[in-house]
């Protein structure tokens, strides 16, 4: 806590620590043993004990030293001075109401006004200003409860801060009587949160602030229309409010709420002397100006009825300038001026109301209105007419029927409606003006995140005349109690279960339940407020008939009673958790109906101001005047059901908006603000003791305290707890460092506490009420004990040092004495004077003196040097062990620092490394951060190639145009051609015919020379069309070259295109690594799977051996239960026997004596088994956790890393997808240039073959050409295979990679279905615990309620023998009197003699008495005590019983851990398998790359034997070389081929490498697993064997102690039989005395009537019971009949399935059939068949798995319906055993009046008898009550056998339930494993799939690059042939060289063929 401080105003916040660490205070607390005396004047007193007698006490009162007597129960122990001024009351060790009261009193003295009381915050009303509030806001802001002293600020900042952190709503409730300071307190909450949560302190602009201004606004307005000055306070709230403030997420004001309740309208109408009305009315008359006082009408004070006391001033208060206050609070709010005129005119006609006097006619009871002046200024000021309303109010118009009457109102009628009519316009206007605030409180926009809530509402009310506002305020204050208690149960056991604390928990609210259920249960029986509700509705109802019908409904009620003395049939009296209250009934309905003249009504809602209208809107829900006259006529209420929807009533209506407070309160975290009244002179400093305690009481803080008493509500820190009383356990701790709870359990063992009175948690040490006073007076003790002895020994110290001293002196006295005689003899001796002058004079003398000085001298130097060398010696011998010990110093120095050196150079490497890490994490990002960009950068590039696509193919259509053109030409010019040959043809012809006839003319030259010198002409014109045809030749080769150009600029384009197609292949080569390693982290994450898996099925596993746990403790159960009846059996005996009195109990305490000394001991072991349990638990909890916690992140990272690679996965495809397209696009670019190449490369191949046929030279070729078109045509057509082949591959990868998708879609779709299957079973199992539970407790309260009949019978039976004895000794006693009849006369005489010893009997009766009631009460301890003990017995039993459990699960644990580790071997088995086979598949592969690489070799050949053919081909040309173009065709075709089976072995190759890889990755995996099974193998039978060593030794402990405590019970049975001998005994004395008692048997008979009419009522109760046990079968057999059915339609679901998997698998075959005629895809569709048949297979298990959970939901809700019919009729049993339960305590009331009235009748017949016969009549009536006790105590242990034997039945049936929940885990553990396993194969398959699509791909992609390249080379090629071509046809044509020469390069390497053949030509041609 913190400090006192010096302030002036803080001593009114902190307490004085001084005063309370006072020794002195501390020394006579403890010397004088104080305790608290009651006292009428002061409550309690301080008094210290003097003397013990017996029961009574000597007690002398500390204040005035007077001595007094007082009973020990009255007694109340006091604080220590140590807790004097404490700041929070339940740390008082002893709590009581005495100390609460001296608490409050001495801090309320020392200005201290607020003190915490656990969860309370108590405030006393100072009566004066304290400077504690508004410069004290920043002190408290942000800091803890326990950091600052008390205050409403630390309250309100806890509430703040804890809605800030944990966003739970708050609430703060202040409560308390008037006057006690709750209005204040609550104002301060807000002004404390408008300044911490103002949304403008951080803000320039000052609107901001406007809404935390009108929330403080708001308040002045409530005060002047809701308070009052009333007796008590003159400021008095008369209505209950909730304020609701919002704040938002950042904790800032929002806006706010305001909710009334209870507002007390009939202030307005009549007030007591001293008291005034509602402010409102004072103020305005007081402050109103002129010209707005004519408008209201308003007159002076004493003209107005309603106040009836005239103006009562308010001290230090001016009701003007309150008028103005309100006015600018109203301004502020937002109201407008017409607004506020508006309201004082209805506060105005409020006051005028009560000025309208009606008086009586003479002969009539009607009313009549003498002077209507007041009726009109109402009017005027509300808008109406006066006629009208004169009308309705004297004569209204009442609905009887279906008619409308005008009756007349008697002048009580309308004194009445006027009044009514007055507190139901001020009521409807605070309405108003409380909406209009909440509207201009919520206007801002934003939306409040949490809500603050301050309850101000009236404490609990106790008046000598309680009416219907007292009970609904008492009722608010029961249900405010009870979530009190609630909430402090709940942070009890938060408190408990943080620090590990057994301790049986009672909810405290449902004590104050009946009280609550008897107010306001709607039925079955109903509560008061139901049956006032229905009284309201029935005619002639009155408030007595309302009386009388709740007591006949609730008589017997706990809570409820008939008033004694009845002064008023219409008094009741409730039980209220503060104390009993009378309540008087009077004018309850009218107050329940609040009636209202609805004529008025009417008039009203029509008036002419619209404000009015406002106020009057919901008229039809009025109360009306024909509703009264039907509650005094005698109509039926069927005619009033008309109306009964349309209002509702006051006790309705408080009872919703109560119930809404109630939700809202509950939804909350509440704080408590319990407000208390010191005095009622208003005088400050002064406080009323009995006024305060009866606050306490009604406010709950007493209630509380009972709470904490039942608890441990004393709680230290273990580090205090030590410091301060380890003098009592000095030697307990040893030295050196200890834990602090270590210590604390030594502590209090040496203290021998009993284990009941505290516990020890995990950082405190709690103790129940009472303990720490004890210790601290053990403390003070010993403390005394230690100051006594330091004060001895100091005091002897002292003493001996005085006494030495003393002794000195004598001695010195001695001596001193001595020399003076000697000095007096010698003085005037002449020898000694001559000697005394003659021996200085000799040096003979002085010379032997000074050798014997210097001989001493000489000694001492020597004695002086030898002990300097001994010293010497020892300091060299020190300083070398110094040295020593200093190196070995330097040495650790060394060590040491070695180590922080390697430690440094640890976290050095550490840091490195975390920098590293987050380097590669920043890179990481980085590299994602650049991919991201790349995909980005790809993709703005994706859309300039598509641009550049555009643009090309726009160019190429413009191409193709030209080339349009050009074929135009082109056919045109072949026409002309064609036209030439066919002239050619003709010209050959002619010339062949001319040859002829040369031959055949050759003699006749002479005869045709005309004909030669014509066909030289003819020659010469051939030659011209020759040069001619030359000229158009070479024209076309212009044209040629033209073409050329524009192909190489198309040439280059494509290579453009062809090196960004490169980079884009490159970029997926990338992409496609990328996917690779995520494929192997894929399988990574697979192995943890399976692990994951692994560790499942162990899980299974464990769960078995749970279950055969569970099995043998069904049979250890069993033997407990075979032992608990033997012993029931053996209490059962030794508790018939036990009836004597005295004796009895000297043997009871001789045994309690000893018992004690052996429970000390039983103690001592109890605490080391209960901490060898803990720490066992303790461990066994921490390996559950860890256990738990590892399971939970093993599943965490899996499903992370699932997500992440799905994520991944579905990335890689989008990319992989976005490149695939554009790869397609580019291939289809590629495709339609090589179509356009092929189309250009068609049309010169038709031009040269033309030219071919021209040329007769080309006739030889044309074989060749034939052979090379056929080459050609088997390469086209392998061309054709592989690009289909091609397409194939490519959909193939499509389909595989579509089915990748869905099969991943699908893995998650699953895995979420799995996870759903498993969290709604989950929900099941616990839906079905709920179930066991509730049916289990059905049948504990079946069986209590048969315990309860059986304790009946057995109380019957009891009774009946007591009447027959009773009978018998009537008898006798008769036959004594007639005895003693005769005998009268003689014993007249002795009467006096008898009457005196009557007297001394009497008085000695007196004394026994007194004595037996002190026996009783320490009977009752005594009983207290064993049954503690017995409950000690128990709970050992218990922990050995779970000791055994534990040795049991251990032993399961074991074969759990063999069964794992015979798991792990089958999957080593496994995996070695799974290595053999892809080893297997490894060796198939490479036998597969060999035949590749023979097939590859053979190609090699074949490719060069066609190269040497095209080499052949080249050298074999002609001059022209025209069939260059077959013959580069046929290359680029076998090129193609080679490449293509390059790549395939390559790809081949590949597939090998990446086998291998695998394989080499599985025997690494398969090494490690083994070494991890091996490790975790040898740790875990490591572990076992440790824990069955501790196990063991546990168990043997175990057994002693069992040996022991059977030993003890041995003798406490010897101990028993003695006990029932003297029994026997006494019972023999008692048969003897019996015999005086048969006057009692007409008392018994009447008994015996009555308990035969009980008898009836428990026959009754039977049969209910038994009707109910019936039903409960019936619903059984209904469950049964409906899980049978559930079991049919699993069945018939499961055919139906079949059947669908039948006709899925014929399907299947069919499509098998149907694609195994296709024969490439035949592999593929396979695969997919499997894939889709497994898919299938998931999907219907999980459509089962769907229509199970429906019918198991269904299920459910059937047997919750049933569960809630079964709880129904428990309540039903519950309230006839509590009636039973009343009638017995009628009875039990019964028979000790009758036992009264034997005793009179006994000391009547004791008058006539002797002495003895009294003393045994004494002793008789003493043992009757004994045996009473007994039967008590049998039934009550009888009640505990019971309740045991339920307890076993209920551990039967909860491990039945959990073995069978474990085989459904196991079931469904085997399917999930199933389902997991059919995933892997199917991941595996398609993983295989992908990976065959990629190598295909691949494969595809090289060979389009070798396509490319192939095709670039075959155009250089073609190239270079063309240019050769046409430079070797350049000197064939004379005309054209200079054409040609100009754009042609000159070959000089031409051929000497084709030089010859030009010199050939050009001879002939020159000839």
């Amino acid at each position: 806590m913190s400090k006192t401080a010096p302030g002036e105003d803080e001593k009114f916040l902190y307490v004085d620590k001084d005063m309370l660490n006072n020794p002195m205070a501390q020394a006579d607390w403890a010397a004088k043993k104080l305790v608290w005396v009651p006292s009428e004047k002061h409550g309690f007193e301080a008094a210290s004990i003097k003397e013990e007698r017996g029961d009574e006490v000597l007690v002398e009162l500390a204040d005035n030293g007077k001595k007094m007597t007082v009973n020990k129960d009255d007694i109340q122990k006091m604080n220590p001075p140590k807790f004097s001024k404490v700041e929070d009351m339940a740390e008082l060790t002893c709590l009581n109401e005495a100390s609460v009261l001296h608490n409050l009193r001495e801090r309320y003295f020392s200005g201290l006004i607020y003190t915490y009381s656990g969860l309370f915050c108590v405030v006393v009303n100072p009566y004066k200003m304290l400077p504690i509030y508004s410069e004290k806001i920043d002190m408290y802001k942000g800091k803890k409860r326990h950091e600052v002293p008390p205050h409403i600020y630390s309250i309100t900042d806890n509430a703040y801060r804890n809605m800030m952190q944990d966003r739970e709503d708050q609430s703060i409730l202040c409560t308390g009587e008037s006057g006690a300071g709750k209005t204040e307190n609550t104002k301060k909450v807000i002004q404390y949160l408008a300044v911490v949560a103002s949304s403008h302190k951080g803000k320039k602009d000052s609107s901001t602030g406007e809404l935390e201004k009108q929330l403080l606004q708001a308040n002045p307005i409530l005060e002047a229309f809701g308070n009052a000055k009333t007796i008590k306070n003159d400021n008095s709230s008369r209505f209950g409010k909730f304020i609701r403030i919002n704040f938002d997420v950042t904790g800032y004001i929002v806006g706010a709420n305001i909710e009334t309740y209870l507002l007390e309208k009939s202030r307005c109408i009549r007030q007591a002397k001293t008291e005034r009305a509602f402010h409102i009315f004072y103020y305005m008359i007081a402050g109103v100006k002129d010209k707005h006082r004519e408008e209201l009408l308003l007159e002076p004070f004493s003209n107005y009825r309603f106040l009836s006391a005239g103006h009562v001033q308010i001290p230090g208060q001016q009701d003007d300038e309150m008028y103005e206050e309100t006015m600018e609070a109203m301004d502020i709010m937002g109201f407008t001026d017409e607004e506020r005129l508006d309201i004082l005119k209805v506060c105005s006609t409020v006051m005028q109301l009560g000025n309208i006097k009606f008086n009586k006619e003479r002969n009539q009871e009607q009313a009549t209105m003498p002077d209507n002046t007041a009726a009109q200024k109402v009017c005027h000021l509300q808008g109406i007419n006066v006629t009208d309303f004169t009308r309705a109010i004297l004569t209204p118009r009442i609905k009887v029927g279906r008619e409308v009457v005008q009756k007349a109102q008697t002048k009580e009628q309308a004194d009445f409606a006027i009044e009514a009519l007055a507190k139901a316009i001020y009521e409807r206007l605070f309405r108003w003006i409380l909406s209009r605030v909440n509207k201009a409180l919520d206007k801002t926009k934003r939306q409040g995140a949490s809500f603050l809530g301050i309850l101000d509402i009236a404490g609990f009310e106790i008046f000598e005349d309680n009416s219907f506002e007292q009970l609904c305020i008492n009722y608010t204050n029961e249900k405010l109690q009870q979530l009190f208690n609630h909430t402090m149960f709940i942070l009890e056991q938060e408190e408990y279960q943080r620090e590990g604390i057994e301790w049986n928990f009672i909810d405290f609210g449902l004590d104050l339940q009946p009280c609550i259920e008897l107010i306001e249960r709607p039925n079955n029986p109903p509560g008061i407020l139901a049956l006032l509700d229905e009284e309201c509705w029935f005619p002639k109802a009155t408030d007595v008939s309302f009386v009388e019908k709740l007591i006949k409904t609730q008589e017997n009620h706990v809570k409820f009673s008939k008033t004694k003395q009845l002064k008023d049939k219409t008094e009741f009296s409730l039980f209220h958790y503060a104390g009993r209250v009378d309540y008087n009934a009077t004018a309850w309905l009218t107050k329940n109906m609040d009636p209202l003249n609805d004529n008025v009504t009417a008039l009203l809602s029509n008036s002419s101001s619209q404000f009015v209208q406002e106020l009057w809107k919901d008229t039809d829900r009025v109360v009306g005047l024909d509703t009264i006259a039907k509650m005094t006529d005698s109509s039926m209420p069927s005619a009033s059901k008309t109306k009964k929807g349309m209002f509702r009533t006051v006790g309705q209506l408080y009872k919703e908006s109560l119930a809404k407070l109630m939700t809202t309160l509950h939804n909350t975290q509440p704080n408590f603000v319990r407000c208390i009244i010191p005095n009622h002179e208003k005088r400050a400093g002064k406080l009323d003791a009995h006024l305060v305690l009866e606050q306490l009481r009604c406010n709950g803080v007493l209630e509380g305290i009972r709470i904490c008493r039942q608890g441990f509500p004393n709680r230290i820190v273990f580090q205090e707890f030590r410091q301060r009383y380890e003098i009592l356990a000095a030697n307990a701790i040893p030295k050196g460092f200890m834990d602090g709870k270590q210590a604390c359990c030594l502590m209090i063992k040496h203290l021998d506490l009993d284990p009941n009175l505290y516990r020890i948690g995990q950082s405190k040490i709690f103790f129940r009420t009472g303990v720490l006073a004890q210790l601290e007076e053990e403390r003070d003790l010993k403390i005394t004990v230690i100051i006594i002895a330091f004060q001895a020994q100091a005091r002897g110290f002292l003493a001996r040092k005085a006494f030495a001293k003393r002794q000195q002196q004598l001695t010195a006295m001695k001596v001193i004495q001595r020399n003076c005689a000697a000095y007096l003899k010698l003085r005037n001796w002449q020898w000694w004077r001559l000697f005394t002058k003659v021996k200085p004079l000799l040096q003979v003398t002085r010379q032997e003196e000074e050798m014997s000085l210097k001989e001493e001298e000489l000694q001492k130097a020597k004695e002086v040097a030898t002990k300097f060398e001994s010293e010497l010696k020892e300091i060299s011998l020190k300083h070398t062990a110094v040295l020593e010990e200093r190196n070995a110093l330097q040495e650790q120095l060394q060590a040491e620092t070695e180590l922080y050196a390697e430690a440094e150079e640890m976290r050095v490497r550490l840091a490195a490394k975390k920098q590293e890490l987050e380097e590669i994490l920043h890179e990481m990002e980085a590299r994602l951060d650049e991919e991201e960009e790349r995909a980005q950068s790809l993709l703005v590039e994706k859309k300039k190639m598509q641009q550049q696509m555009q643009e090309l193919e726009e160019h190429l259509e413009e191409e193709e145009d030209a080339r349009q053109k050009l074929q135009l030409e082109k056919v045109t010019c072949e026409g002309k051609i064609k036209k030439l040959e066919d002239d050619i043809l003709v010209m050959e012809d002619q010339n062949n015919k001319l040859l002829k006839e040369r031959k055949l003319m050759e003699e006749r030259i002479a005869d045709f020379s005309a004909n030669l010198a014509e066909e030289e002409e003819k020659s010469k014109n051939l030659t011209k069309l020759k040069n001619k045809h030359e000229s158009m030749i070479s024209e076309l080769e212009v044209r040629l070259k033209k073409e050329e150009k524009s192909r190489q600029e198309l040439d280059k384009a494509k290579r453009k295109l062809e090196a960004e197609s490169n980079d884009m292949q490159e970029q997926i080569a990338d992409l496609q690594a990328q996917i690779a390693d995520l494929k192997a982290q894929l399988a990574k994450k697979e192995e943890e799977l399976q692990n994951a898996l692994a560790r499942l099925e162990d899980e299974t596993a464990q769960k078995n051996n749970a279950l055969k746990k569970i099995r043998e403790l069904e049979g250890h159960i069993s033997d407990l239960q075979e032992d608990l009846d033997s012993e029931r059996a053996a209490r059962n005996k030794a508790e018939k026997i036990k009836r004597d009195l005295g004796e009895e109990l000297e043997a009871l305490k001789s045994e309690l004596e000893d018992t004690l000394d052996t429970t000390a001991t039983q103690q001592e072991l109890r605490a080391k088994r209960e901490q060898e349990v803990t720490l066992l638990k303790r461990a066994i909890e921490e390996e559950n956790r860890t256990h738990e916690a590892q399971v939970q992140e093993m599943r965490q990272k899996h499903t992370q890393a699932v997500e992440e690679l799905t994520d991944q996965l579905e990335q890689a495809k989008r990319v992989k997808s976005n490149l695939e397209k554009a790869k397609q696009a580019l291939e289809k670019e590629t495709s339609e240039l090589t179509m356009e190449v092929r189309s250009l490369s068609q049309a010169k191949q038709d031009g040269e073959n033309k030219r071919k046929k021209l040329e007769n030279q080309v006739a030889d070729l044309q074989s060749r050409f034939s052979d090379s078109e056929k080459q050609k045509a088997e390469l086209s057509d392998r061309c054709a295979k592989t690009t289909a082949e091609l397409e194939s591959v490519t959909n193939l990868l499509n389909e595989a990679e579509g089915k990748n998708i869905k099969l991943s879609k699908d893995v998650t779709s699953l895995s979420s279905q799995l996870q759903d299957t498993q969290e709604l079973l989950a929900e099941e199992t616990r839906q079905k615990l709920q179930l066991s539970t509730k049916l289990r407790q059905s049948e504990d309260d079946k069986n209590s309620l048969q315990e309860q009949l059986e304790e009946e019978m057995e109380a019957k039976r009891n009774v009946e023998r007591h009447v027959s004895t009773l009978n018998i000794q009537l008898s006798d006693s008769k036959k004594k009197l007639e005895e003693m009849s005769s005998n009268i006369e003689l014993l007249e005489e002795g009467k006096k003699r008898l009457q005196r010893d009557l007297e001394s009997a009497n008085t000695q009766f007196e004394e026994k008495a007194s004595a037996y009631d002190k026996l009783e009460k320490t009977k009752n301890r005594l009983q207290q005590e064993l049954e503690d003990t017995l409950m000690d017995l128990d709970n050992q039993r218990q922990i050995v019983s779970n000791l055994e459990k534990k040795q049991k699960k251990f032993d399961q644990m074991l074969a759990e851990e063999k069964s794992i580790s015979s798991k792990f071997a089958e999957e080593r088995d496994r995996a070695e398998a799974e290595a053999r086979e892809k080893e297997t598949k490894a060796l198939s592969l490479a036998r597969a790359l060999e035949e590749a690489q023979d097939s590859r070799e053979e190609l090699e050949r074949v490719n060069k034997a066609l190269r040497i053919e095209m080499e052949d081909l080249i050298s074999s040309k002609d001059d022209v070389g025209k069939n260059v173009h077959e013959l580069e065709k046929s290359k680029r075709g076998l090129e193609a081929q080679v490449e293509e089976m390059k790549t395939q072995l390559e790809e081949l190759e590949d597939e090998l490498q990446a086998a291998e890889d695998a394989k080499l990755r599985l025997e690494v995996n398969m090494q490690a697993l083994k070494a991890q099974f091996e490790r975790d193998l040898q740790g875990r039978d490591e572990m076992g064997e440790e824990k069955k060593r501790q196990l063991v030794k546990q168990v043997r402990e175990l057994e002693t102690e069992l040996e022991d405590e059977r030993k003890q019970r041995a003798s406490a049975a010897a101990a028993k039989k003695k006990l029932e001998t003297d029994m026997k005994d006494l019972e023999g004395q008692i048969e003897t005395a019996n015999k005086g008692r048969e006057e009692a048997i007409k008392q018994l008979r009447k008994l015996q009537a009555q308990m035969k009419d009980y008898q009836r009522e428990l026959d009754d109760a039977r049969a209910a019971r038994e009707e109910v046990l019936t039903t409960a079968k019936e619903s059984e057999k209904k469950a049964k009949s409906l899980e049978a059915e559930l079991m049919q339609l699993q069945e018939e679901l499961a055919a139906a399935e079949r059947a669908r998997k039948q006709a899925e698998a014929e399907r299947d075959e069919l499509s098998d059939e149907l694609a195994s005629n296709s024969s490439g895809k035949s592999a593929l569709t396979d695969e997919k068949r499997r894939l889709e048949a497994k898919i299938a297979q998931l999907e219907e298990e999980l459509e089962e798995e769907q229509g199970n959970m429906e019918i198991l939901n269904d299920r459910l809700r059937k047997s919750g319906q049933q569960v809630d019919q079964l709880n129904n009729e428990l309540q039903m049993e519950r309230t006839t055993s509590q009636k039973n339960e009343s009638a017995r305590q009628l009875l039990e009331r019964q028979n000790k009046e009758l036992k009264a009235k034997l005793q009179e009748m006994e000391n009547q017949v004791k008058s006539k008898f002797k002495s003895s016969i009294t003393t045994l009549e004494a002793k008789v009536a003493q043992l009757e009550e004994q045996l009473e006790q007994e039967n008590r105590d049998k039934q009550a242990n009888a009640k505990s056998i019971r309740q045991k034997d339920k307890k076993m039945k209920d551990l039967m049936m909860q491990v039945e339930d959990e073995r069978k929940q474990a085989e459904q885990y196991k079931d469904q553990a085997e399917k999930a494993n199933a389902r997991m396993k059919q995933l892997k194969r199917q991941l595996e398959e398609s993983e295989e799939e992908s990976q065959r699509a990629t190598a295909a791909r691949r494969k595809l992609q090289r060979e389009l690059d070798e396509a490319t390249e192939a095709n670039d080379a075959m155009s250089r090629e073609v190239n270079t042939l063309k240019t050769k071509l046409r430079r070797g046809n350049e000197p064939s044509f004379g005309s054209t060289p200079r054409r040609i020469g100009g754009g042609r390069r000159v070959i000089e390497d031409a051929s000497e063929e084709e030089v010859d053949s030009q010199g050939d030509y050009n001879g002939k041609s020159t000839e």
